[in-house]
């Protein structure tokens, strides 16, 4: 059974309405518990083989600009640049890159992270000036986030991107018609009318916040950040973290607590050189010269 209204062709499908939450205002809490439940189900599903096909390909092609000195930009306003803030503020906690290596960048700056800034997201120039001040060039590999597909501001970044001649994307869970040939990686991620008509922090931020997870994970993956499935690049901040770089050095390395954690301490808390120090008894200053060698990938180093 089709639980959504006709889609009016002038809107895009964030904005339609979903009829099977047409009276959520008078459901009981867990009804309006399981609506809300039963819909993310649906983002699953939108993420189609096309889809997933675009986010490789996305992956590969941010890897490429990594290795070769560039950088991964997000571009969003409201939800989406939250969002893209947010995964870029992960990046270097979690792999330990420089934290101007994936910048996020929201319509109305720093301010509209917690505040809405009004008009923001309706200024395309907006859109070119941050990326101005943020010396984005054709090395760098931009990814606009616009639920609606059409968002001034992230178009606005987006054409500039594409006349300096760098790689673009754009996420949307709407169509974004005939502007998609203006795009490298236009993708699609269909999840239809919100449960709250026009709430793309709902269904569309889930997708949202899943196909970045995918691409800057996966990007770090291919660029050598991880062993297997393990963040050999975590940077140890706290004692938690330290704990856990302990516990991976003396699983990867075979050896007891004792010896890892004073690797560690030798290494200045890096995991993957005191990995390759301990398995092959050298100095740390020699394990950094073998995982550089081997591009800082440490399965190449070690094997």
């Amino acid at each position: 059974m089709n639980t959504e209204d006709p889609q009016d062709e002038s809107l895009p499908l964030t904005e339609g309405v979903l009829e099977e939450s047409a009276q959520l205002d008078s459901l009981d809490t867990l009804d309006i518990v399981e609506v809300f439940h039963r819909q993310e189900d649906r983002v699953r599903e939108a993420f189609s083989l096309k889809v997933k096909t675009l986010i490789a390909s996305v992956i590969d092609a941010s890897v490429q600009v990594l290795k070769q000195g560039g950088r991964i930009f997000y571009l969003g306003a409201g939800t989406s640049g939250r969002l893209g803030v947010l995964d870029a503020s992960e990046c270097p906690p979690t792999f330990s890159v420089d934290p101007t290596l994936v910048v996020g960048l929201i319509a109305g700056g720093d301010e509209a992270l917690r505040n809405s800034i009004e008009g923001a997201e309706d200024l395309p120039e907006s859109g070119v000036s941050d990326l101005k001040e943020a010396s984005f060039s054709a090395e760098d590999i931009l990814i606009g986030i616009a639920a609606s597909g059409s968002t001034p501001y992230v178009w606005g970044g987006l054409e500039y991107a594409r006349e300096l001649g760098a790689i673009t994307v754009l996420i949307s869970c709407a169509r974004i018609g005939e502007r998609a040939s203006l795009i490298d990686f236009p993708i699609e991620i269909l999840v239809g009318p919100e449960v709250i008509s026009g709430s793309t922090r709902l269904k569309s931020g889930t997708a949202t916040k899943m196909a970045l997870n995918m691409i800057s994970s996966g990007a770090m993956v291919k660029w050598g950040k991880v062993y297997g499935n393990l963040m050999v690049d975590v940077k140890p901040v706290n004692q938690k973290l330290k704990k856990r770089a302990i516990r991976l050095v003396s699983s990867i390395s075979q050896r007891d607590y004792e010896p890892a954690e004073e690797a560690l301490i030798q290494s200045d808390w890096e995991v993957k050189t005191a990995i390759v120090a301990l398995v092959n008894g050298i100095s740390p200053e020699a394990a950094r010269e073998k995982l550089a060698d081997n591009e800082g990938i440490l399965r190449k180093t070690l094997h």
